[in-house]
């Protein structure tokens, strides 16, 4: 190799001493610069994540502040006593009578950070009254949700049975709120009352009546006085089966005077004593698909009878030992 050849190639070999010494110095200094701009770049995204999240607490907080002040009380008893106070006032609002109604409480049931509470309610009215009914409770600005509500033709043109579950809230631990104004929005005489009005006029709810022949009817009026005398079992309806002050009441209508009578357990009634009213739920007689939430029980003797909420005393059926309440089981003969 002459002298040339070994001073390019020394000079060759240092170029590349240095490129290299300078890749390594570089790949250390910048190593760590790497890992921090990581490192910032991962403490951006949970800082991003945490300010999301705290923009979402806020908007759930107000939420649920707005929801504390549509609360009937943040008390359980209190918010179950007001709610059926309003209840009631909406049903004499809606023009229907409050001695054809029945309010069973419902709950409380535990939710996540909250309880259900609520009314079962069932009871008879003219369709623009009913209408009235729910349109009011559905608009009402208190926390409340009308669920499971079922209409049924009435015994006459125009009026219809309805049963329905309203239910509201109380958060658990309620936040700290300033009270609002939660009279009602809308009115009877509201345009959105007023949208209703065409289920009213098509009454479509009306129950069928078969037509009398010329024959059954009797062209000198014979049918027509053949119908008057004393009132049977059929002529009296179980209308409402409520409490008051903690005493169940039988609320009994007659369909002939339209009259409605007052019994409560131990009163005679339809040749047997009023024994207790049965608020366990079950399939009506009959029509099973349908649930029946309550029923006065009557003794003749040592035989117990049960008469279904809406069906008239003609409808009695005997119970057997294993369809009575646990109460009465002990009262069986041996």
């Amino acid at each position: 190799m002459t002298r040339l050849e070994k001073v390019l190639a020394v000079g060759i070999a240092g170029i590349v001493g240095i490129f290299g010494i300078g890749f390594g110095v570089r790949t250390f200094l910048l190593k760590p610069l790497k890992e921090a701009d990581k490192r910032i770049a991962g403490l951006r995204e949970k800082l991003e994540k945490v300010k999301s999240e705290r923009r979402v607490y806020f908007a759930d907080e107000e939420r649920m502040k707005s929801v504390a002040q549509q609360m009937f009380s943040e008390r359980v008893d209190l918010a179950s006593a007001k709610s059926g106070e309003i209840l009631t006032k909406v049903i004499l609002q809606s023009g229907l009578k409050e001695s054809d109604f029945t309010r069973l409480p419902v709950g409380p049931r535990k939710l996540l950070g909250a309880s259900e509470i609520g009314w079962s309610v069932q009871g008879d009215g003219s369709v623009s009254e009913v209408i009235n009914l729910i349109f009011l409770l559905k608009e009402s600005l208190f926390l409340n949700r009308v669920e499971n509500l079922f209409v049924s033709a009435g015994d006459a043109p125009g009026f219809v049975r309805v049963r329905f579950r309203y239910l509201t809230l109380v958060l658990e631990p309620a936040p700290t709120v300033e009270p609002i104004d939660l009279s009602q929005k809308f009115t009877l005489e509201s345009a959105e009352r007023r949208a209703y009005d065409g289920i009213i006029s098509r009454d479509i709810l009306r129950p069928y009546v078969k037509r009398l022949s010329q024959s059954a009817a009797g062209s000198d009026g014979s049918a027509a006085s053949a119908a008057k005398g004393p009132p049977g079992p059929e002529s009296f309806r179980i209308v409402s089966l409520s409490e008051w002050q903690g005493e169940p009441e039988i609320h009994v209508r007659d369909l002939t005077s339209q009259k409605t009578f007052r019994y409560k357990p131990g009163d005679p009634l339809a040749g047997g004593t009023v024994v207790m009213v049965d608020y366990r739920p079950a399939p009506t007689p009959g029509r099973e698909t349908v649930q029946s939430e309550s029923r006065v029980i009557l003794r003749f003797g040592l035989d117990y009878w049960a008469i279904e909420r809406g069906q008239t005393l003609s409808d009695k059926r005997l119970l057997k030992p294993e369809q009575l309440p646990r109460e009465l089981l002990g009262s069986l003969a041996p």
